[in-house]
């Protein structure tokens, strides 16, 4: 059995090698889970939890969610999606979504950044105030 350390080591090594310039490569990630299968090793399982913990993380941040109470037009999707590619860098899938519930505004997500200019939030805000 390997250490949670040596674990994590081995996993972030793996991820290293996953990487191909600053974009994840899915077909290395594959290759990657088969050897580690195919290898047998008793830690296995803890590499690949770790692993798998690492890509979750690295699609977070490379994952934009914009939602908005209505529909936003073409023109200001694209200027948006513009300045979070500004922001973050090539290679952001950003999503779109309707969301009523915020009345009006904005609210944008890129892994653990929140942009929340709703208002809704502006509301919460408020009675957190009093």
């Amino acid at each position: 059995m390997i250490s949670n350390k040596q674990a994590q080591r081995e996993a972030k090594q793996l991820f290293r090698f996953c990487m191909k310039g600053q974009m994840l490569d899915e077909n290395r990630i594959r290759q990657v889970v088969r050897y580690v299968i195919a290898a047998g090793h008793r830690g296995g399982p803890a590499i690949l939890a770790r692993l798998l913990r690492l890509v979750r993380l690295d699609r977070a941040q490379h994952t934009a969610s914009v939602e908005s109470a209505t529909p936003l037009p073409a023109d200001l999707q694209a200027a948006i999606q513009a300045g979070l590619t500004h922001t973050y860098g090539s290679g952001l899938t950003t999503t779109f979504a309707q969301r009523t519930s915020l009345i009006g505004g904005v609210r944008i997500q890129v892994g653990a950044d929140v942009y929340d200019g709703s208002i809704l939030a502006r509301l919460a805000a408020l009675e957190r105030s009093f």
